[in-house]
């Protein structure tokens, strides 16, 4: 089951199933294999380089990368487009909830381009969906989701959200 903040789901080609014989027993079906999201899910893409200590050990892209990069995304977006002071603003996002499902690796020195869109908004909170995207590529290598909760940057309470978020955060908002 597919998380409820999830973008659209577009199925993975499966790959090829060696046949059998005619004296063996029916080949067990083809593992199912997750979904991935498609550039068309999102609104909104930025560029970025990969840089050679993104890699880790293993020759590809670390975890804690792909969140900085979703992230950054957020952020920029915040103090482009929705009219956030980011960072020093009175109102401010935190991270409640965050997860990322990654289909494929990723590195430098390949740059990439990370989709946006929000999957919900709230009162006071505002739920992303994020896709990483090799160049050229249009299913998603990773996809990101967190929640922000937007509080007061003082008090740390819980405010609704200020109107320049909401309206910017609507006009992205994935249909479904």
């Amino acid at each position: 089951m597919s998380h409820p903040d999830a973008p659209k789901r577009h199925p993975v080609p499966d790959a090829p199933v060696a046949t059998s014989d005619a004296d063996s027993p029916p080949a067990a079906p083809a593992r199912d294999r997750r979904s991935r999201a498609a550039r068309s899910d999102f609104h909104l893409f930025r560029d970025m380089p990969t840089r050679w200590h993104d890699n880790d050990v293993y020759g590809h892209m670390n975890n804690v990368v792909y969140y900085s990069f979703f992230d950054t995304a957020v952020n920029v977006w915040l103090g482009e487009r929705a009219g956030l002071a980011v960072p020093g603003g009175a109102v401010i996002g935190l991270v409640v909830e965050t997860g990322c499902t990654y289909h494929e690796s990723v590195g430098w020195p390949e740059p990439v381009s990370v989709g946006l869109a929000t999957s919900r908004v709230g009162r006071s909170s505002v739920s992303y969906a994020l896709g990483l995207f090799r160049p050229g590529a249009d299913l998603a290598a990773a996809e990101g989701r967190f929640t922000h909760v937007y509080v007061d940057a003082d008090t740390r309470r819980p405010v609704a959200l200020p109107e320049s978020l909401r309206a910017a955060a609507s006009a992205i908002l994935q249909e479904g």
